[in-house]
């Protein structure tokens, strides 16, 4: 199966993605994670985004689809796999279809109301060496202003700033309403209250995923 995930900014899609992968085995892709690990090791993909990046340019669609295509192709996601930040428009999904036509796939948005969301993004922190992400309301480190996995000091990204978080917020409804249509179209969009404890969240996600899993199963048994 494939999940594809998304969501406003701070709606805890990498979160709850990495509960998927620990529950039901799905590897998580984050498109976000595939960039940066293509600069760190300098390949030549990477290269081509750092030089974007360094530009203050926005990855190629052909760039992120070609690292997304790479990824799925690897052994462990022969089962299935779920996918973080992509894709983010109609025709990165129609790209997605050719890649991988045959698999079954369900599409969750994470819904959450401004007001939430502006909270919890002004509480978010990101670690300086490893970029995990710590919300000091939800998710709060161990240590203050240390990153408990490696140690690293905590910073606030500018763009969490309150009146920037309500123009991402406006971006995203913008570019989230035709991808939305385009999976309520093949009838697999289904949606979440993206609001309560990381726990709440993924007991409703766990339902959706569990009901589709099921269905899944039986076709197989079917067919």
């Amino acid at each position: 199966m494939r999940i594809i995930l998304f969501g406003p900014p701070g709606s805890g899609k990498g979160t709850q993605g990495d509960l998927v992968e620990k529950k039901y085995g799905f590897p998580k892709i984050s498109t976000g994670d595939l960039l940066r690990e293509a600069v760190r090791k300098q390949t030549l993909i990477g290269r081509k985004v750092e030089a974007m990046m360094n530009q203050g340019s926005l990855v190629r669609d052909d760039i992120v689809e070609e690292l997304v295509r790479q990824r799925i192709k690897s052994p462990d996601c022969r089962h299935g796999y779920l996918l973080d930040g992509f894709p983010r428009n109609v025709a990165q999904a129609e790209s997605l279809e050719e890649m991988d036509g045959g698999r079954q796939e369900i599409a969750i948005e994470i819904e959450i109301d401004i007001p939430i969301l502006v909270r919890r993004l002004e509480s978010r922190r990101v670690c300086s060496c490893c970029g995990t992400i710590y919300n000091l309301s939800l998710q709060a480190p161990g240590n203050e202003g240390r990153c408990d996995a490696c140690g690293g000091s905590l910073f606030q990204r500018k763009d969490d700033d309150p009146d920037v978080i309500k123009e991402r917020m406006r971006v995203y409804r913008e570019r989230s309403e035709q991808i939305k249509g385009f999976y309520q179209a093949k009838n697999v969009y289904r949606r979440i209250d993206g609001s309560g404890s990381v726990e709440d969240v993924f007991n409703r996600l766990s339902y959706v995923l569990d009901a589709e899993l099921a269905k899944l199963e039986a076709n197989k048994a079917l067919g």
